[in-house]
């Protein structure tokens, strides 16, 4: 779900970008531009130019487009014909620009904007003047994809940000730096805990071990809650013949985004994208009566979906990933009862993992839509009535809906004040009627079941992802992948120390002892880099009292304490999972 940026903030920024492009321009020779919009936290704009730019850059940059805005050039809307805005391109060398105005439909009204000596292609809207720009600030630089192809010419795009107030840009720019420290690519290889390996290809992930045990925490915990909440697991084939792929309309709809099939035995096969399919396959496996409904199916099933290698983003936009998936079919009766279960569940899930603050959008029917329009209704009614018993604040997406099924979208926010778009609750009534699915009535006859897809953590890479960056790599003592380290001052005292680990593992801990024959200290500085949660110290003092020096990532030196109570105090914290701050 897109950020909301107000309107007057949106078009602020757009014209920003056409000032630095001018800026650029006056700046540089040989200048091609292709295209220049705001986005979500700022704006940027493309570039095709000899010289190669950089940070180094910025400041001369910001420099130009601060005299343009004193300059104070009106922003002027021309309407052109096309062949004259052909031919003025053309005269400039605009040949991406020239490319873009083939794009627009044909009968369109082609419009320029003027501000200055710059021209730009641009249906608008934008401030009255140059003047009007609040605060700015470049931030980085980086190589795109013309069209976003891989294999058209690689453009520089200058990424940027522009606030109202130089109050509000310098709270951005504190929360895009603390962004950076907390960036879960640095994080990933500083921690050991996953890599992306060119020759296997991008959007692809190698899990390393760290990682991987906290990967493997997270899903018992979701197989776990999974159960309990009454749903059953399943484990789906990863490939199916094209025609299951047809039937479930995926080629005629998604087939861009699907990897190249595979011929086997005469036949076409394609790698999953999705999972729906296979639950679907399963339900219908048997007649089905309104006595066996609800059925809620759920999967930790991999799906890979080709993805533009522009838009790759470590861990939270691949091409390879594991959706936490579920798939609810019930009677019209059950849906409201459902969608707040669910609800329910997200909540109780996110918290676990230190998330608190909760929001939602309600997306509803758009103009082109399948289904029936009663059942439409009835969803969109159970999805608001489910948010408002359940006490969350919401705001609705009229007509923001999928053509298949209107939906909930969950956002949280991360401990910085960001938020991610995560759980979703979508309802469809095209797989449904594609397959033709059906249960028997009370009163014996067959009819369509409602069915919902469901995710509460999206798709695991990503929710890893944000995980990392929520707590800054600082894992909360539950899902940490090393919870203790054990630390001998001497190899006098390595016995003794093996027995505290081995006590701990007995109880489920995961422990290490450090033998390197380092100082403490050194020890303690290494084990802090790792954000390791407690360090348990043990000298000749500790061994002869039958203690451990117990110390803690932030709140440093606990105090001797017997192992029995050291293991007491570690199952309290993991029984609290959640509760602990992703601040601590």
């Amino acid at each position: 779900m897109k950020k909301q940026t107000s309107p007057e903030l949106e078009t602020m920024r757009h014209s920003a970008a056409h000032v630095m492009a001018a800026a650029v321009c006056r700046l540089f020779e040989n200048v091609r531009l292709d295209i220049g919009p705001a986005t979500e936290d700022g704006f940027y704009y493309d570039f095709d130019l000899p010289h190669r730019l950089g940070p180094e850059d910025f400041p001369a940059i910001e420099a130009e487009m601060a005299k343009i805005v004193a300059e104070d050039h009106p922003f002027e809307r021309v309407e052109i014909a096309r062949d004259e805005a052909r031919r003025m391109l053309e005269e400039r060398g605009q040949t991406y620009k020239i490319e873009r105005l083939a794009e627009i439909p044909e009968g369109e009204t082609i419009t320029l904007f003027k501000s200055g000596e710059f021209v730009d292609l641009c249906r608008g809207p934008h401030v009255a003047a140059t003047g009007r720009l609040g605060a700015f600030k470049l931030l980085t630089v980086a190589g795109s994809y013309f069209h976003g192809i891989e294999t058209n010419p690689m453009l520089q795009r200058v990424y940027a940000t522009a606030q109202m107030t130089q109050a509000d840009l310098d709270a951005q720019v504190r929360q895009l730096e603390e962004a950076k420290l907390r960036d879960h690519r640095r994080l990933g290889r500083e921690l050991d805990l996953f890599s992306i390996e060119e020759s296997v290809g991008p959007g692809l992930i190698h899990w390393h071990p760290k990682g991987a045990r906290v990967r493997c925490l997270v899903e018992d915990f979701w197989r776990q809650e999974h159960f309990r909440a009454g749903y059953e697991l399943l484990y789906t084939p990863h490939i199916g013949r094209a025609g299951l792929w047809e039937t479930s309309g995926h080629l005629g709809f998604y087939r861009e985004s699907m990897y190249a099939p595979m011929q086997i035995d005469e036949n076409e096969y394609f790698i999953k994208p999705m999972n729906c399919p296979f639950h679907i396959q399963i339900y219908q496996g048997r007649r089905r009566s309104y006595r066996d409904l609800p059925v809620r199916y759920a999967e930790l099933g991999t799906v890979y979906r080709y993805e533009k290698a522009g838009v790759l983003h470590g861990l939270l936009r691949v091409r390879g990933f594991t959706q936490d998936d579920a798939h609810i079919i019930c009677t019209p009766e059950q849906i409201e009862s459902e969608i707040r279960e669910v609800i329910r569940f997200a909540r109780a899930m996110w918290r676990a993992f230190g998330f608190e603050d909760i929001a939602a959008y309600l997306a509803t029917r758009p103009e082109k839509a399948v289904g029936e329009e009663a059942r439409w209704a009835q969803a969109t009614a159970a999805l608001e009535a489910a948010l408002q018993g359940e006490g969350i604040p919401y705001e609705t997406d009229p007509g923001g809906g999928a053509f298949y099924g209107p939906k909930i979208d969950l956002k949280v926010r991360d401990a910085i004040g960001r938020e991610w778009q995560m759980s979703t609750i979508q309802f469809d009534f095209n797989l449904p009627e594609r397959f033709d699915m059906t249960y028997t009535a009370a009163d014996g006859t067959p009819h369509r079941p409602y069915m919902v897809h469901r995710a509460l953590l999206g798709s695991i890479e990503r929710f890893f992802g944000i995980l990392v960056e929520h707590h800054a790599g600082a894992f909360p003592l539950w899902l940490a992948p090393e919870q203790v380290r054990v630390m001998p001052l001497t190899d006098k005292q390595l016995p003794y120390a093996q027995s505290i680990a081995t006590a701990l593992r007995q109880r489920d801990f995961r422990v290490t002892v450090d033998s390197a024959p380092d100082k403490i200290g050194a020890k303690i500085r290494q084990a802090q880099v790792e954000k390791i949660p407690y360090m348990a110290v043990v000298g000749g003092r500790e061994e002869q009292a039958g203690k451990v020096a117990l110390r803690h990532r932030t709140s440093g030196d606990l105090g001797p304490m017997d192992p029995d109570a050291v293991i007491a105090r570690l199952q309290d914290e993991v029984a609290r999972k959640g509760a602990a701050s992703a601040q601590e």
